[in-house]
């Protein structure tokens, strides 16, 4: 029974992570109704980047802090820069873009940092009050962690204007353009904090992962699959879903395909999801009058 808990708690901290980067994914859907593929290798070099500061001396919070800053601006960057002169381009052009962005940011990652699989240091010490029977220190400050970040989230879309714009200009574009919306600019703020989601995420993922050029490529096939299961209209379902590939994972994992098929139970929900539930458990239907 104490294994058996262990599995699910763990699993819950790391679907953290993929609810994270599953509300990545659909922020930019909502967005633009187009899946960001290069999510997990902008988290990748974003945690390289924290890893580079941590090496010059930075303490682990002041590198965090700095990093998301980082990795929101160039997020912002990325869409005003790259993604805004094809914003009314065929869908097979964008689809090109996002698969640029990925093999850049793939290859910028073991240009500069190398491919060598690099320690990454938590700062939750093992040692720590935060430990229990069935949750590491780690794991247990990064599911808080998360939290926290989820929670801002819902506070900044539910509370400030600038939230409340960014889902307008999401939702209907058209409307928002005419009570004097930037919408363009909310689009840039969309993937900014999509950005810095994903090197939290990175961040949080990488002590136990190691880092390397290609950490993230898994985790971003699992965070397909949280916001697939969970409706890629709805973040909250995107969340919730990251829980329950977590548990999902863990719980197969350890008791039924052995840990070197795991990600088949990620791909196994996609195209599951894909097949019975197009709209996820917590999307909607979207008709569209032609």
């Amino acid at each position: 029974m104490d294994a058996l808990l262990h599995q699910i708690f763990s699993g819950l901290a790391t679907g953290c992570i993929y609810g994270s980067i599953g509300l990545a994914l659909v922020m930019i859907y909502q967005a633009t109704h187009h899946i960001n593929f290069a999510q997990g290798e902008i988290a990748t070099f974003s945690t390289f980047i924290a890893w580079a500061l941590l090496q010059k001396g930075w303490p682990y919070w002041a590198a965090f802090v700095a990093t998301v800053a980082i990795s929101f601006a160039g997020g912002v960057a990325i869409q005003r820069l790259i993604l805004r002169p094809v914003e009314r381009a065929p869908v097979l052009t964008n689809v090109i873009v996002f698969i640029g962005l990925l093999v850049i940011f793939n290859s910028l990652s073991g240009w500069i940092f190398d491919h060598t699989i690099k320690a990454f240091p938590s700062p939750f010490a093992q040692d720590s009050a935060l430990a229990t029977r069935f949750f590491s220190a780690h794991e247990l400050g990064t599911v808080g962690v998360m939290l926290c970040v989820l929670l801002g989230l819902w506070a900044f879309f539910r509370f400030t204007p600038i939230g409340l714009a960014m889902r307008a200009a999401a939702h209907n574009p058209e409307s928002a353009r005419l009570v004097g919306i930037r919408v363009s600019w909310m689009l840039a703020m969309g993937w900014g904090l999509a950005s810095a989601i994903g090197a939290v995420a990175g961040m949080m993922i990488a002590p136990t992962v190691f880092l390397d050029p290609n950490m993230m490529t898994g985790i971003l096939i699992y965070g397909f699959a949280a916001a697939l299961l969970g409706g890629i209209d709805n973040p909250a379902g995107a969340v919730a879903g990251g829980f329950i590939v977590g548990v999902l994972e863990n719980l197969l994992g350890a008791y039924v395909i052995g840990t070197e098929l795991k990600l088949t139970v990620a791909l196994l929900l996609i195209v599951g999801t894909l097949t019975l539930f197009p709209n996820g458990l917590f999307g909607r239907s979207v008709v569209t009058r032609v």
